[in-house]
């Protein structure tokens, strides 16, 4: 996009809404109805259907006047409750390429004798939204459909054609996923320069505290999971043998638990410990910026190293998770095994991780395999100006002051499948979190009121700065 249209774009979003959440609209109404459904339609791998809840979203974009052949349902015979919805509001021109809104609206299980409320009835408590699937994604979800609706009934007529993909799976590794099944299948239907997904967002001082940064996601890890195990014979445990299962997995795992795999920057990493620590005045803070500036100062990363997250920022990461092994408390182990997590750095293949593994391991009798999900290791998506630019611009008149930082996840999304064919995707800056995570994928989930409103109104100037 030529920055002149950017300009433009930004001026008129400035000019539409106020930056802070309006009292109750029909229009608000409506947004909030169409939350309220999509996250009381279960959709966990569990007991619900993710199928369901995109033939409601369809049907309520049917009825706001989308034609039939701009409302797309799929799904495949093996897994029927996994469909999704790709919706499309077409654009002005020809040759500009579209924007693509992603969100999945799958949810983690959530078990009713386990929380406070019903995990599949909105509550609005204290400032807060509660119920499953209310921050990880399903605010999100609504808000991107919100957002066609509001600009197909307005009439709003925007240069880029703008589309919305509800998938399923991305909660279930192994499991059909839509998004990477859009990617591999119908290409054509999500095609796009550049994609919004979830990932990026702010963050609070404490609960229910003032928004203290924000951030857009440019690139994460891919993960891949090892399968480690040793052998022998076993037998009688008054006899022990020197070759003892148990014993030689214990030392491979005590190599890799002492390893530390290098310091690494990406454009982004390097970016967010120079914008971030630039922010903290404190001497973890001090320690990023020295760092960015010079990546073999050592004494900045053994005090950088001392937060966890940030000392997984800087490399790739792997880490034992499940034990198992023996077959009697009298006997000797005939086979003992472990999970062994990685967190891979943009760069680096899932093979040759499992071969520094095996090298650092160092023994023939323990075997590695890399078990599915296989994700792609696409590359993170370039720090565009024309993406970011009208980002930080907008989240300055929603957050005056407040520092908007690139980051890269340790984690992964979606955005995995989409990079791998091609479309940089961003998560966006908007709504807002806690720093104990809300309870996401945990017990009694929850995301602020005012989050929602504001990240809604922010999300749509920015739809409209990006496409125009």
């Amino acid at each position: 996009m030529k920055l002149t249209h950017l300009a433009a774009g930004i001026a008129l979003a400035l000019a539409a809404q106020p930056a802070l959440a309006q009292p109750s609209s029909p229009e608000r109404d409506r947004f909030h109805a169409l939350f309220e459904e999509l996250v009381e339609t279960d959709t966990s791998p569990a007991t619900g259907s993710c199928t369901r809840a995109a033939e409601q979203v369809a049907a309520r974009m049917k009825a706001a006047g989308f034609a039939d052949a701009q409302l797309t349902l799929f799904s495949v015979p093996e897994h029927p409750r996994d469909g999704g919805l790709v919706a499309v509001l077409p654009g002005t021109s020809r040759t500009v390429k579209p924007l693509l809104l992603l969100a999945h609206i799958d949810v983690v299980n959530a078990r009713r004798e386990d929380w406070a409320r019903d995990p599949f009835t909105l509550v609005e408590e204290n400032g807060y939204y509660y119920a499953r699937g209310v921050a990880d994604t399903k605010a999100l979800a609504a808000i991107w459909i919100d957002a066609l609706v509001r600009l197909k009934e307005s009439g709003t007529r925007l240069r880029r054609t703008v589309k919305v993909a509800l998938t399923c799976g991305e909660e279930t590794n192994g499991a059909f996923n839509g998004a990477e099944w859009l990617a591999a299948n119908r290409r054509d239907l999500i095609d796009a320069e550049f994609a919004l997904n979830e990932g990026g967002g702010g963050g609070t001082n404490k609960p229910g505290g003032k928004v203290v940064e924000q951030a857009v996601q440019v690139g994460e890890k891919t993960f891949a999971t090892f399968r480690i195990e040793t052998r022998n014979p076993g037998g009688h445990s008054s006899v022990p043998r020197p070759d003892n299962a148990i014993t030689q997995l214990a030392q491979a795992l005590v190599k890799i638990g002492a390893h530390r795999f290098p310091l690494e920057f990406t454009d982004t990493t390097r970016a967010y410990f120079r914008q971030a620590g630039a922010g903290r005045n404190d001497e973890i803070g001090r320690a990023m910026v020295a760092l960015a500036a010079d990546p073999g100062d050592a004494a900045a990363e053994k005090i950088v190293n001392t937060d966890p997250f940030l000392h997984s920022n800087l490399r790739t990461t792997c880490v034992a998770t499940m034990l198992d092994g023996g077959h009697a408390r009298n006997a000797l182990a005939q086979r003992a095994g472990a999970y062994v997590n990685c967190r891979i750095f943009p760069g680096h293949s899932i093979e040759s991780i499992q071969g520094e593994l095996a090298r650092l391991v160092d023994d023939p009798g323990v075997s590695f395999e890399t078990l599915p999900p296989r994700r792609p290791t696409p590359p993170p998506p370039p720090l565009d100006p024309a993406i970011i630019g009208p980002m930080k611009v907008l989240a300055a008149k929603y957050w005056p002051g407040v520092p908007v930082v690139t980051q890269m996840a340790n984690g992964y999304t979606d955005a995995t499948f989409l990079g791998a064919v091609g479309i940089p995707t961003y998560g966006v800056p908007g709504m807002w979190g806690d720093p104990d995570g809300n309870g996401a994928h945990g017990l009694d989930e929850r995301i602020a009121v005012q989050s929602v409103a504001v990240g809604r109104d922010y999300l749509f100037e920015l739809i409209q700065a990006l496409a125009r």
